[in-house]
């Protein structure tokens, strides 16, 4: 059997990168979904190709009204609702200290974060009409350390991880589990973002990162936004049934330790301190007895 037969989901961000990745997969696991997203031709396109198993509701999460319609049309169109991918983002402002703006902040928090707590509050009395549910949030690496994303960016994430294990003590009650997904490096249209590039632009660079990034990770390959989904799709299925209030890092190695733990070619700051070379140390480590 399909992991998600008879299951409804509602995917924020379905219509590119790692929402469309985790809504193809979704479908092809027996899912009903309802993909909310801003792209209005894509999502059309997605509703014709997928007829009576996909709903596409415009959707802007920062406008609550137009996240709440399109969480209850997965009732009003399915009949229900059992799975909310908490998803849409982008990376909002660069600034860091200094150039704090208060409406720049308030934008990027309302798109993150606020926009994680909202969905989750429009879809539990759905949930609780079913008698469980699952919700799964998109946060960052960005979220564990500093250097991988704007400040911005990077705590909001950091509350969706938080957020997640504080809901998830709440909602246990109701039998709905909430967790969290943690990307590194993926190659999608986000950091056309970086750059305030159209989507095209930013679908291309999203294409070189893929071809080029292979050396950022341990893993020796670039991240793939079905990398993501599959993950997601654990989560949101009955095989993570015992798993609530935790997240999965799915980002290649990159946060398991600095570079120079897993790369041989970088110098480590031991050497440096030492003033020696890391081959002179390994042949230190040969050369003492055991």
């Amino acid at each position: 059997m399909k992991r998600l037969h008879n299951k409804v989901a509602v995917i924020t961000g379905a219509c590119s990168g790692i929402g469309l990745a985790t809504t193809e997969l979704f479908l092809a696991e027996g899912a009903q979904v309802v993909a909310a997203d801003l792209q209005d031709e894509v999502g059309q396109q997605l509703q014709k190709q997928y007829a009576d198993q996909l709903f596409f509701a415009h959707c802007d999460v920062t406008r609550l009204d137009e996240l709440r319609s399109a969480i209850d049309s997965a009732a009003a169109h399915f009949g229900g609702l059992d799975i909310l991918f908490s998803n849409a983002g982008r990376i909002g402002t660069m600034a860091g200290v200094q150039g704090f703006h208060a409406q720049a902040w308030d934008d990027t928090q309302n798109l993150l974060l606020r926009s994680v707590a909202a969905g989750a509050s429009f879809a539990v009395p759905h949930m609780v009409k079913r008698g469980a549910g699952a919700i799964v949030n998109t946060s960052s690496i960005s979220a564990l350390q500093a250097g991988y994303a704007p400040l911005a960016y990077s705590v909001a994430k950091a509350g969706v991880l938080h957020y997640t294990r504080v809901a998830a003590a709440e909602l246990s009650a109701l039998n709905i589990r909430i967790n969290a997904v943690v990307p590194g490096f993926i190659a999608t249209r986000i950091f056309g973002g970086l750059f305030g590039m159209d989507a095209q632009a930013s679908q291309d660079l999203a294409d070189r990162v893929r071809e080029h990034s292979s050396s950022a990770n341990p893993i020796g390959r670039a991240g793939h936004p079905e990398d993501i989904a599959e993950a997601v799709l654990y989560l949101a299925s009955d095989a993570a049934r015992f798993v609530t209030g935790t997240h999965i890092t799915v980002d290649g190695g990159i946060t398991m330790g600095p570079r120079h733990s897993w790369d041989p070619h970088t110098t480590s700051p031991m050497s440096q301190a030492l003033g020696v070379t890391r081959e002179q140390i390994e042949a230190m480590r040969k050369s003492t007895p055991s």
